[in-house]
């Protein structure tokens, strides 16, 4: 766990930290809002697409090579992206580091789920949690003294220590063997390329029809949504068919055929839309509408990341003893307050204010994230969890991708409905701007805590081994 936990540090942090110089990377290639924004959005879209990847490449090439061969990936990224002269390759390079991170994602909870027992699960979680989420907290810290001592080119190396301390301990502790422990491409099937085409093509279509309907043409944003849907639908009737026909397809669908595990899916793709959105809008609201410097974003939102390492540590144990839905919406409240209470911060505000609200909404994280994946998958069967991991790490980075343009998207509206923009002194058109995206995202928070309460189940503890 812990040798999974720093390749997964790694590309955490290669997924975040990127926001804090977004401002200056703006500056260096005189981009717009839109543009800029895609270094966070095509990162998200390619972790999204690849972790559908996930299942396959595993059986294929089993547990080492497979997250050996993404640590390279994400190395040789966070090297292109640090010293790339032009925006298109430093774009080529966050694709890359995102179809290495998207592969990492799921294979922490398989094995976990794996490996211990069903009453070990909260705590194994915890534990890994505590871990993990260092990463992104430390990372704006120092990625932002970064940003102010040598520039934005300086955070893309940050990965590289945790890429290399993860290649070493894959070596020694990761076992060579597929799921199951069977060996690598024994019983592996040919990869379903039609299914990661049409999933490739929805998810391009969604997020470019999201970007088109500000600042575009209203007729193209439809079409393109139009396409992404169809994409998906058809998607959805290509692996049902593969599946019945005994063909090779790239997902296995029956495992929504689990209630808690579909109530769980929709939890975590409403959840990856504010979640990803929020890591986007903060640190672009602290630096242009609050005019604070890049290093101080990273330090206003460290004591928040301690704070959440602690509560996943706790959040763990209470698996043990809460329900389900009493830990997932219960944190979701949290996290919708936390972004309600976002618009009382003013230039006026200490901002000792802004850190106790960005402590209450990681308070929130703290007890979503280890309950979702485990009260979600708990029912599944062991051969079905590879699957259901990527599957429900898929549709929570769609809705991440989708979150991501939908903050710009909705950011951008609203500063045009206030007449202004992100260029000059801040003034309070530009703060009210900020603070209705902010309450979108506590919108869309109070949505998954409705939903997440029908996520019924025993606490952990109660569960029968497997």
């Amino acid at each position: 766990m812990f040798s999974v936990m720093v390749g997964t540090m790694a590309s955490l942090m290669s997924a975040t930290v990127v926001n804090v110089a977004i401002p200056g990377m703006s500056h260096a290639f005189a981009l717009n809002q839109e543009r800029a924004q895609w270094v966070s959005s095509g990162f998200m879209v390619a972790m999204t697409v690849s972790m559908l990847t996930t299942p396959w490449l595993l059986s294929r090439f089993g547990y080492r090579r497979t997250y050996d061969g993404t640590m390279v990936l994400l190395l040789v990224g966070g090297i292109v992206g640090g010293v790339a002269p032009w925006f298109p390759l430093v774009l080529a390079a966050r694709v890359a580091e995102g179809l290495a991170a998207g592969v990492v994602q799921p294979i922490p909870a398989i094995i976990m789920m794996r490996a211990f027992a069903p009453s070990e699960q909260g705590r194994a979680s915890g534990m890994f949690g505590m871990g993990v989420v260092l990463a992104p907290a430390l990372g704006p810290s120092i990625g932002g003294i970064l940003v102010d001592l040598w520039g934005w080119r300086s955070i893309f190396f940050m990965v590289i220590p945790f890429c290399l301390a993860a290649i070493w301990l894959a070596h020694r502790y990761l076992p060579v063997s597929a799921p199951g422990g069977s060996d690598p491409g024994k019983h592996a099937a040919s990869l379903d390329w039609r299914g990661l085409l049409l999933g490739s093509a929805g998810t391009l279509a969604l997020l470019n029809g999201l970007l088109e309907i500000r600042g575009g043409d209203r007729w193209l944003a439809i079409g393109l949504l139009a396409f992404a849907v169809a994409c998906f639908v058809a998607m959805t009737l290509w692996l049902r068919r593969a599946k019945a026909r005994g063909q090779d397809a790239l997902l296995d669908l029956a495992v929504f055929r689990h209630r808690a595990y579909a109530i769980g899916s929709l939890v975590a793709f409403i959840y990856g839309i504010a979640l990803y959105g929020s890591t986007y809008l903060l640190p672009v609201f602290m630096q242009l509408g609050l005019e604070l410097p890049a290093s101080h974003v990273g330090t206003i939102l460290l004591p928040s990341g301690f704070v959440l390492a602690v509560t996943i540590g706790i959040a763990g144990r209470l698996t043990r003893r809460l329900p389900t839905n009493v830990m997932v919406s219960g944190g979701l409240a949290l996290l919708a307050a936390s972004f309600a209470l976002m618009p009382t911060v003013t230039l006026q505000t200490g901002l000792a204010l802004l850190v106790a609200w960005a402590i209450l909404g990681r308070i929130g994280l703290g007890f979503v994230l280890p309950s979702l994946n485990l009260g979600a998958m708990r029912p599944l069967d062991k051969g079905e969890i590879p699957q259901g991991a990527s599957l429900i790490n898929f549709l929570r980075m769609l809705g991440g991708a989708a979150g991501v343009s939908l903050c710009a998207i909705v950011l951008e509206w609203r500063l045009a409905a206030h007449g202004t923009g992100l260029a000059g002194p801040t003034s309070v058109e530009r703060l009210a701007a900020f603070n209705e995206s902010f309450l979108m995202l506590a919108g869309i928070c109070a949505i998954a805590m409705i939903s997440a309460w029908q996520l019924k189940g025993p606490p952990q503890g109660d569960l029968p081994p497997q």
